[in-house]
């Protein structure tokens, strides 16, 4: 059941990742495709991550009342098919139902992904989430080859997405059947549930660290996949062509990261891998910003892969250990902040650029980074008090911060 479980799941996890690097490196296609100006591209772009902070929202709300296997299982056929249809629409206004539509779904999509992957990590008893953080990132090395052959091609953007719908539609309705929610566990669980007040439980000043780390993580990784193509060419003196590796070996080094992740947080515990992390980041944007040339500045956003790949995984880690009655609606707040650090790296990037200079800039989200380390023990974890090995909150954190949200 659980093996089954963790397989459905980690697919979810491939095509959401494959189905959201099909939007993001063909940005420039749909915008030639709709006409869509340059001023009037950032609103666009902006509409997305803000819908899907309403989306995360939205599920804390419905897995009150439903599992949030249900609301993943209607999520996921909406994203591929508001893909399709950004592919296929022929005016601005279909552009924007679209991706009001895909912003909805994705949020929606993230949280109750994570929800789950947080309730079968309880379940398993120790780290599993760096690998269905991994299976996202093949997901988006495949949709970004797949992307890239659309391009090489020059194939229309509805017929470069519609054989990805119809292989991952079907395919992720029939494993969302083995889907297995937190309510599925033992008498721990329901334990714990009473405990965490069904998300009543729920301290803003026990989930804040963790909501900045999250923040700074995603500002960090959006500022690779917005800047490192313009970094190596504009700052480095790259060609073109070489200006185009750096985000694919970030996903690649991303990849192996979270592959191997786990295995480190069983050996050496989440803090030291969430320091590491951190460190090895920070390290890779101070190479990136003292680089001399495209090869030094390559060799930074490796490192950034590596670093930054193990932060977002364990957040919604820690997030679970630290409410076990209360995951869903942690899970979900704390998904918000994905998104807002999606919408605050690219734009806060490109104005130091402008005002000061683009080496500058990439010092900030290296400090940002850093701070991850002021909040590391927030990422501890003591031996199960139920026995089979459940990673926990130490109740002398539990017990501080006592005002709800």
């Amino acid at each position: 059941m659980l093996r089954r479980g963790r397989a459905s799941l980690a697919f979810s996890f491939f095509a959401q990742g494959a189905a959201f690097a099909l939007l993001v490196t063909r940005i420039p296609a749909i915008q030639d495709r709709y006409g869509v100006s340059d001023a009037l591209l950032p609103a666009f772009l902006a509409a997305v991550p803000i819908l899907a902070g309403v989306g995360s929202v939205s599920t804390e709300q419905l897995v009150k009342r439903i599992p949030p296997s249900r609301v993943l299982r209607w999520a996921q056929p909406v994203v591929l098919l508001a893909l399709l249809g950004v592919g296929a629409g022929d005016s601005v206004v279909e552009l924007g139902v679209s991706l009001a539509a895909f912003g909805l779904a994705v949020g929606a999509l993230d949280a109750s992904m994570n929800m789950l992957g947080v309730s079968l990590q309880r379940a398993y008893g120790r780290s599993i989430m760096l690998s269905f953080h991994a299976v996202f990132s093949l997901g988006g090395i495949v949709g970004a080859s797949l992307a890239w052959v659309g391009a090489h091609w020059h194939l229309a953007l509805w017929v470069s997405y519609l054989p990805v719908v119809l292989v991952l539609l079907p395919a992720a309705l029939v494993g969302s059947r083995w889907y297995v929610d937190a309510a599925d566990g033992s008498g721990a669980e329901a334990e714990d549930e009473k405990a965490g007040g069904g998300g009543q439980g729920l301290a803003f000043k026990l989930l804040l660290p963790l909501c900045l780390v999250m923040c700074f993580a995603y500002i960090g990784d959006s500022t690779v996949s917005n800047w490192s193509a313009k970094y190596l060419q504009d700052v480095l003196g790259s060609s073109e062509q070489l200006a185009t590796v750096p985000y694919n070996v970030y996903m690649v080094t991303t990849l192996v990261g979270r592959a191997i992740g786990d295995l480190g947080v069983r050996r050496f515990g989440a803090v030291a891998v969430v320091r590491c992390g951190a460190l090895v980041a920070a390290v890779g944007f101070a190479v990136v910003a003292v680089a001399p040339g495209p090869w030094v500045g390559m060799l930074g956003f490796t490192l950034l892969g590596l670093g930054l790949c193990v932060l977002v995984p364990q957040t919604f880690a820690a997030a679970g250990r630290l409410f076990p009655g209360a995951s869903d609606a942690a899970v979900a707040r704390l998904n918000v902040f994905n998104y807002v650090g999606f919408l605050v790296g690219s734009p806060l990037v490109g104005a130091l650029g402008d005002l000061w200079s683009y080496r500058g800039a990439m010092l900030v989200p290296m400090v940002l980074v850093l701070v991850t380390l002021v909040y590391a023990r927030s990422f501890e974890t003591q031996p199960d008090r139920y026995g089979g090995g459940h990673e926990r909150p130490r109740t002398a954190d539990v017990g501080r911060g006592s005002n709800g949200l």
